[in-house]
């Protein structure tokens, strides 16, 4: 997979915000070298937010996301700064756009706050026809100007300092496989497989055993005990599907090394010591708890749906019958999650890390466990101390 075959997930999100007329599509055509947003100097021009994966000089592959002003208003207006704090979720860096025409950047640095983002950089726009107080703007800041190109260069350069280090090695495994090693994958092709293709987890980890000098050995649930046949010896390690841990432990023998991709993906996507504490709280759950179970993507459900079948059928058998259960997809996840006695989140192979941890951090804020699929899954058929995770 080339630096520009990347999936958007492993791409750096570089999120523009700002009031309306701010100058921010200017400034990212400016950065990008390409008319990607419509420039207007009519207020409001763009409204939902503008996504265009590409490759910046100075940054690499990313994601540039163009968003409404803050300051919008009406009905449509509030929906539209709705959708402006989700695209924020997916951030990796920030950037604030300032007019330089304006004297007070007050109610920008207080929307800015309200974010709740980790790393932001202020940007004074409109410097080639204005520069206002730029002074009580706390740093890291620059002052440029889109129209004549001043201090593009150093922005970018700024960007890329705050940008998540770039994808050059494969890491979803980590540390559990090395060069020659052979890998088993266990990989169900039920019905809620597509068809004709494999999930983008399957994909992404065969590719990095092949880049990392790994021998990947594929089997289905059916066909594992012939796959185990052909190996010489152990494998170095196995990834199954967690839907089918249960089983696949009833098969291969207790000391061969295992994991699931989903595992591998707490640890690549998010905090795997966060979901591993947050999985301690299946076990309190009782009647009337209510539990959370999000998906980063939206599909059609089958009866081997893992989210509205698996996981909930697993609940109520081991845990307890009457446990509430709700389920949202895509950017369908609260505000505020205190009513949620524990929030399973999928393995989010279609998020970047930044997107799964606002998430995390919005259930630390309301007080609400977390854990992953995989991890929730170990834990309740009993093999999560039997699982190799990923340092």
């Amino acid at each position: 997979m080339s630096i520009n075959e990347l999936h958007s997930s492993e791409r750096v999100h570089i999120v523009f915000v700002g009031k309306r007329n701010s100058g921010k599509s200017s400034l990212i055509n400016a950065i990008s070298g390409q008319d990607i947003s419509i420039v207007s100097d009519t207020p409001g021009t763009t409204t939902d937010p503008v996504k265009k994966v590409m490759e910046v000089s100075g940054i690499g592959p990313c994601v540039i996301v163009d968003t409404a002003g803050f300051d919008d208003v009406g009905e449509l207006g509030s929906m539209r700064v709705e959708k402006t704090r989700l695209a924020v979720r997916t951030a990796d860096v920030v950037v604030a756009v300032l007019n330089g025409e304006d004297n007070d950047h007050t109610a920008e640095i207080e929307f800015v706050k309200t974010l709740g983002c980790k790393n932001i950089l202020y940007v004074l726009n409109k410097t080639d026809i204005g520069n206002g107080n730029f002074d009580s703007v706390p740093e890291p800041k620059i002052k440029v100007s889109a129209f004549s190109g001043k201090g593009i260069d150093e922005l970018i350069k700024i960007i890329a300092t705050y940008a998540p280090e770039k994808i050059a090695e494969p890491t979803v495994t980590g540390n559990l496989v090395k060069k020659g090693d052979t890998v088993l994958l266990i990989m169900p092709q039920d019905e809620s497989a597509p068809k004709g293709r494999l999930i983008l987890p399957q994909v992404q980890v065969i590719r990095e055993l092949l880049d990392k000098g790994a021998v990947p050995v594929c089997a289905t649930l059916e066909s594992l005990p012939d796959a185990m046949a052909t190996l010489k010896s152990a494998p170095d390690l196995v990834i199954t599907d967690s839907q089918v841990f249960g089983k696949v432990v009833g098969i291969i023998p207790n000391d061969w090394r295992l994991t699931s991709f989903s595992v591998l993906f707490a640890a690549y996507k998010g905090d795997i010591e966060l979901f591993i504490n947050g999985a301690k709280a299946i076990d309190a759950l009782t009647t009337g708890s209510k539990v959370l179970i999000a998906e980063a993507c939206s599909h059609t459900t089958t009866d081997a749906d893992v989210a509205r079948v698996k996981i909930p059928s697993l609940l109520h058998k081991k845990i307890n019958p009457d446990i509430e259960i709700t389920v949202v997809s895509g950017s369908d996840f609260p505000d505020d999650v205190s009513g949620y006695d524990l929030v399973i989140h999928c393995g989010a192979c279609m998020f970047n890390k930044a997107h799964v941890m606002s998430r995390a951090d919005i259930c630390a804020k309301s007080g609400t466990p977390m854990t992953n699929y995989g991890i929730a899954i170990a834990h309740l058929t009993g093999i999560l101390n039997r699982v190799i995770l990923p340092e």
